[in-house]
C-alpha cells in the first residue's frame, strides 16, 4: 500500500513537471514568434529588404499558424516588391490569394500582383515614352493589364483601385503606341498593306488613346502609297475634325503625304557608322509630344514605393 502511494506521488510530480515544461515551451514559442516579427518590422522600417525577407520567411516557416502568419505572408509580397524581385512578389501574392481568397486584405494581394507585373520588365515604363523597339513582345503589358483589370473588377472600391485604373490607361496607351511603332517599321520596309492594318487596329481598338491620330495618319499614308487615296478620304476627314493641329495636315485641311518622307532615308548614326547601326529607324508618325501629356512628364511612371500592408 505504501509503495502504491509512493508511485502515485512520483507520477503526479512527473506530470506536473511535464505540464510546467509544456507551458514554458509555449511561452518560449510565443516569445520567439514575437521576436521574429519585431525583427522583420525593424528591417522593413529600415528598408533592409533582404533581412526583412529572411525574418518573414523564418517566421512563416516556424509559425505557419501563429499570430502573425497571415500578416507575414502579406509583408513578404511587399518586401519582395520593394527589393525589386517582382517574380517572387507575384508568386507570393498568388499563394496568398490561393490560401486566403476571402481574407479582409485579399485586395492588397491582387493589387500588388498587378503592380509587380507592371514593373517586372525595366523597359515597360520606358517604352511608353518612345524607346523604339519594334520587336518588343507586348505580352508583359497585356499580362499586367489583365491582372490589374481583374483586381479592379473584384474590388472597385478598394483604396488601390484608382492607382490601378491609372496604370491600366498607361498600359493601354503603351499597346496602342506599339502598333504605331510597328506601322512605322512596315513603312520602312515598304509593306504598306501591313502598315495600314496596324493603323486601322489603333483606330478601331484603342479609341481615346493619344496614338489614334498617328493611327489615322498611318492609315492615310498607307492608302496613298498603295495608290488608293479614295480609301483614305474618310480618315482624313476624321483626322481634320478631331485633330486639326496634326502636323501632317496642310492649312487647307489636305494631308501632306511628304510629312513622313524621311522613313526610307538612313539616319545620321547610320552614316557615321557606315551602316553598322542602321537598325534604328527614323520616326514616321509620332506625335506624343502634342497629344500625350504623359510623354511630357516621365516621372509619373517611375517606380514608386508600394503601399505597406495594414494589419
Amino acid at each position: 500500500m505504501r509503495a502504491h502511494l509512493i508511485f502515485i506521488l512520483v507520477s503526479a510530480l512527473a506530470l506536473g513537471a511535464t505540464l510546467t515544461g509544456c507551458a514554458s515551451n509555449e511561452e518560449k514559442d510565443k516569445s520567439t514568434e514575437q521576436q521574429l516579427y519585431e525583427r522583420a518590422q525593424r528591417s522593413l522600417d529600415g528598408k533592409n529588404w533582404q533581412a526583412a525577407v529572411s525574418a518573414l520567411e523564418l517566421l512563416e516557416e516556424n509559425f505557419p499558424f501563429g499570430t502573425f502568419g497571415e500578416q507575414a505572408q502579406l509583408e513578404l509580397i511587399y518586401a519582395h516588391y520593394q527589393s525589386g524581385d517582382y517574380e517572387l512578389s507575384i508568386a507570393n501574392a498568388d499563394r496568398f490569394i490561393r490560401l486566403h481568397p476571402q481574407h479582409r486584405h485579399a485586395d492588397y494581394a491582387y493589387y500588388m500582383r498587378g503592380l509587380a507585373s507592371f514593373n517586372k520588365e525595366s523597359s515597360l515604363v520606358g517604352s511608353i515614352f518612345g524607346m523604339d523597339n519594334t520587336s518588343r513582345d507586348p505580352g508583359a503589358a497585356i499580362n499586367a493589364f489583365n491582372m490589374l483589370s481583374e483586381f479592379v473588377t473584384r474590388y472597385p472600391s478598394s483604396d488601390y483601385a484608382v492607382d490601378a485604373q491609372l496604370r491600366m490607361v498607361y498600359l493601354r496607351n503603351l499597346l496602342a503606341r506599339g502598333e504605331i511603332h510597328i506601322a512605322n517599321y512596315y513603312f520602312s520596309r515598304k509593306a504598306y498593306l501591313a502598315a495600314a492594318a496596324r493603323g486601322r487596329a489603333v483606330v478601331e481598338n484603342y479609341q481615346g488613346s493619344p496614338a489614334v491620330p498617328d493611327g489615322l495618319a498611318s492609315l492615310i499614308q498607307a492608302y496613298h502609297m498603295l495608290g488608293q487615296d479614295e480609301l483614305g478620304v474618310n480618315a482624313i476627314k476624321v483626322l481634320r475634325e478631331n485633330y486639326p493641329e496634326y502636323p501632317a495636315l496642310n492649312e487647307d485641311g489636305s494631308f501632306n503625304y511628304n510629312y513622313a518622307g524621311q522613313l526610307d532615308k538612313k539616319n545620321w548614326i547610320s552614316y557615321l557608322t557606315l551602316g553598322l547601326f542602321n537598325k534604328q529607324l527614323e520616326i514616321g508618325f509620332d506625335t506624343r509630344d502634342i497629344y500625350n501629356s504623359m510623354y511630357k512628364d516621365k516621372s509619373q511612371l517611375e517606380k514608386t514605393d508600394a503601399p505597406r500592408p495594414t494589419e
